[in-house]
């Protein structure tokens, strides 16, 4: 999985948008095995404010096709106007990174 593209979702809900937003990743995460991509865990805080999502791609060329997916932008109105926070954050393993700074010494 080393060369695959780790992402991580994290999505903060106000309570009126606890609902439409998990209506709307039943549509979407389907659409992420058309582009090499793969939920790997999808989280939840136990009062369903907070949501994570480690995703990873074969490719960035993946990644971007998944977010440029006709059928994915047809169901970004679920999301207008709601009361959301996301984020998303490209992630690395630790231990690779201290195998690469051990290794440039």
């Amino acid at each position: 999985m080393a060369d695959r593209l780790t992402l991580v979702m994290i999505a903060e809900l106000d309570a009126a948008a606890m609902h439409p937003f998990d209506l709307y990743e039943r549509r979407v995460l389907p659409l992420l095995a058309r582009h090499g991509g793969r939920l790997e865990r999808r989280l939840r805080t136990a009062d369903g404010r907070t949501e994570v999502h480690v995703l990873s791609f074969a490719s960035r060329a993946g990644f971007d096709a998944y977010r440029a997916d006709p059928h994915r932008a047809a169901l970004q109105p679920l999301l207008h106007g709601l009361p959301l926070r996301q984020r998303v954050l490209e992630m690395s393993d630790v231990d690779e990174q201290c195998d690469e700074t051990q290794n440039s010494s």
